[in-house]
């Protein structure tokens, strides 16, 4: 039997993603090997939002050509759809697939003729790539032979042909790749779903809209079976995420009817929503009606399963509906933890990026969430190093992270991305300077976060059971389990205690960044 591995970089849409070739692959007859050095078919899915993630992809092509030469290297993801012929060019690469392809991949790889040289390609012409920076976007297909997936990836190195690569025009996508994935390999704890994908703003820095494509949902029925899967197979804990999360239903024809449930337009005409206004107030009703389509999702969820508790991950701040917030304040079967992305506390900056809200309002929002949910986790990602970011504009994001209630802070430094508009303007920051400023802020989010952690000694809390450290197997005695509070913190429990379940502690200290309890 054939085998494959798949590395998985970046974010947990590219997890999921990961997650979904390898059902694929297995349902082509292959196995999954333990490690990439025992694979005949390797697969790395890419990053590419920043420089470094590019560069992180080509050392880890170089890696498996070293460790496995034998190995049919596929690269796929964001790098792949970004710059596939850059891709192509690596030594060792066989195959380059980019999103626009990913749901085909696994038959792809195993079932691919021959492979035809770059420079045979037919390059795409399409106005929105070409806009972006997409100048060696490929169209290409092939007429799969009838020879066994065993057969093929036998084929001796000789044998094989140059690199070819499959990518097309990713706005002309709708496939949107959904299984689940969990907090890490051997844990199956707390999986994730993804349920949206692509994104339809256009952010100066970013390039995911052009590698992920447009905003694209999971339907309703879809969402809620794979939730009760999981329930079923005796999961405790579901994070529902996407590129753009907080947009999830808006592409679905219909709207709410199309998701194919009833009771939640019920139950949102039972919590005072005006979904059903007609006349001069239809405009207003569409607006509300798409700002709580994201509570819909939440709601099917939560009635249609007995799941114990759902997380939802990273909302943009425009998502964030009165009503989502009052939804989350009042369930205790959602997790009190919120990600906001800020980016910047400076208006200048912001429009600069292209964002679509105002500091003051990013501020409104993040009140109001600490209002609803008094112990609540709220975290943001904040972005140095902006071209043109003065020090006065600097310290306008620092006040801000200073003054608002957050608990922690994905901090990054500002990458050039080819085709992006910010690549083209002036007054870049120095690195010495970014640097400076993203140590700045991290330190102050540690502070944070401490404060934070100290607040709750002495306090229960509610935790899901994550592993237990391995001495646990050897002394009993000295046995910590590994948790995850309801708002996020990390916590070490002094008994051994089975993963995967929801238990409550009391928190008696704070070590090493972590609650410590029993």
């Amino acid at each position: 039997m054939g085998t494959f591995y798949i590395e998985n970089f970046g974010c947990r849409a590219t997890q999921a993603d990961g997650a979904a070739l390898e059902s694929q692959f297995q349902s082509q007859g292959l196995q999954r090997a333990d490690a990439m050095d025992a694979a005949q078919v390797v697969v790395l899915n890419t990053c590419t939002v920043t420089a470094a993630a590019d560069q992180d992809a080509r050392a880890a092509i170089r890696r498996v050509s070293r460790k496995n030469p034998g190995a049919r290297i596929v690269v796929t993801g964001c790098y792949a759809q970004r710059a596939p012929a850059e891709v192509a060019a690596i030594p060792g690469v066989s195959l380059v697939v980019g999103n626009s392809h990913k749901h085909e991949l696994a038959s792809i790889a195993v079932n691919a003729p021959g492979f035809v040289p770059v420079e045979k390609l037919v390059v795409g012409t399409g106005s929105r790539l070409q806009a972006a920076g997409f100048s060696e976007t490929s169209i290409l297909r092939t007429t799969p032979d009838q020879r066994s997936a065993n057969d093929l990836l036998s084929t001796t190195d000789e044998q094989r042909p140059t690199t070819e690569i499959f990518v097309s025009d990713i706005f002309a996508h709708t496939e949107l790749l959904a299984a689940p994935v969990f907090d890490a390999a051997g844990e199956r704890t707390r999986p994730n779903l993804k349920v949206q994908d692509g994104c339809d703003n256009r952010c100066s820095f970013c390039v995911i809209p052009f590698v992920r494509g447009s905003s694209r949902s999971l339907p309703m029925e879809r969402v809620v079976a794979e939730a009760r899967t999981l329930v079923e197979a005796g999961y405790k804990e579901l994070v529902i995420s996407g590129i753009n999360l907080g947009r999830w239903g808006r592409d679905l024809r219909g709207g709410l009817q199309a998701s194919g449930s009833r009771l939640q337009q019920s139950k949102l005409k039972k919590s005072g929503s005006k979904l059903q206004e007609s006349g001069s107030r239809s405009q207003a009703s569409d607006a509300r009606k798409n700002a709580n389509m994201l509570t819909a999702l939440i709601r099917a969820i939560l009635d249609q399963t007995s799941l114990e508790k759902l997380r939802v991950s990273s909302v943009e701040p425009m998502d964030w509906s009165e009503e989502l917030i009052r939804l989350m304040a009042s369930s205790a079967r959602i997790a009190k933890h919120a990600h906001v992305p800020m980016q910047s506390g400076s208006d200048a900056v912001l429009r600069r990026m292209h964002r679509k809200y105002r500091p003051w309002h990013y501020r409104e929002k993040i009140l109001a969430i600490r209002k609803a949910m008094p112990t609540a986790a709220i975290g943001a990602d904040v972005m140095v190093g902006f071209p043109g970011e003065t020090d006065a504009e600097f310290e306008e994001t620092r006040r801000m992270v200073e003054e608002l209630p957050f608990t922690y802070l994905h901090v990054f430094t500002y990458s050039a991305r080819p085709g992006t508009p910010a690549a083209e303007m002036k007054s870049p920051i120095s690195v010495r300077v970014a640097k400076e400023r993203n140590r700045i802020l991290r330190d102050l989010a540690a502070q944070k976060k401490l404060e934070f952690m100290r607040s709750f000694i002495g306090k229960t809390v509610d935790v899901i059971t994550l592993k237990q450290e391995a001495k646990c197997h050897e002394d009993q005695d000295g046995c910590l389990t590994i948790g995850l509070t309801d708002n996020y913190l990390k916590m070490q429990l002094r008994e051994a205690h089975p993963p995967n379940q929801w238990i409550a502690a009391t928190v008696e200290s704070v070590v090493g960044g972590e609650l410590v309890g029993s």
